[in-house]
């Protein structure tokens, strides 16, 4: 699942210069993702935070298991994906949380948003909010987005999937100890799958569902 030959982060606290966040964001998370394609907020651009983790190796451990387990098996299926967002140093997050900006609180967002903040029970996890182009344009002509959740469902290691009304835009949540839950905020379902329950419909009717979508994993792309 992961790859083996990548080493482990050394750090020794929070990036303290220019040259050591340069370091940290040319961190290989996975063979198409950085850790700096992870580090952008615009409410830590807008506030002046500096959207920086406290602890950048775990982060970084958290953002690989995400980049690996979640994100290349999309990359390597529908093609690019649009990172809108991701790792929220814990700063940004209660900024964001206090000024009504979306973010839930920092101790709902550990092990999601927080990458470098294990959860109550000390879950490791990290979320990214991304938008998916190919299925974004089907989306937009009226393409049922309940077609790629149950998709992920069946092909994907999550632990949480929140979907929106904008162009299918969702929060993707790799975490330790998955409950494997997906909600959304389109439409009138808000609840399509709770922790620990098994889907309504049968594997057929979900996998008729995603019939046109493409191979999984099927893009081969240059070694």
């Amino acid at each position: 699942m992961y790859d083996n030959d990548l080493p482990e982060p050394r750090y020794r606290g929070r990036p303290s210069s220019i040259k050591t966040l340069e370091k940290l964001g040319r961190e290989k998370l996975s063979r198409h993702f950085f850790m700096r394609n992870f580090l952008y907020s615009e409410i830590g651009a807008f506030a002046g935070i500096p959207n920086v983790p406290d602890d950048p190796a775990l982060a970084v451990k958290a953002g690989r298991a995400l980049a690996q387990t979640l994100l290349e098996p999309l990359v390597e299926t529908f093609g690019p994906i649009e990172i809108r967002s991701a790792y929220r140093a814990p700063k940004v997050n209660d900024f964001g949380n206090r000024n009504g900006m979306n973010c839930a609180s920092n101790e709902a967002n550990r092990a999601s948003h927080i990458w470098d903040q294990r959860d109550a029970e000390g879950n490791l996890g990290a979320c990214s909010s991304i938008v998916i182009p190919w299925f974004a344009r089907k989306f937009e002509a009226g393409r049922d987005w309940k077609d790629l959740a149950w998709w992920m469902h069946d092909h994907l290691d999550y632990h949480a999937i929140t979907f929106f009304p904008t162009r299918a835009a969702l929060n993707l949540n790799w975490r330790e100890n998955p409950e494997r839950r997906i909600s959304s905020w389109i439409g009138p379902t808000r609840n399509l799958l709770a922790a620990g329950d098994e889907p309504d419909e049968p594997l057929a009717v979900r996998q008729e569902r995603y019939a046109d979508f493409p191979t999984f994993r099927g893009i081969r792309y240059p070694e």
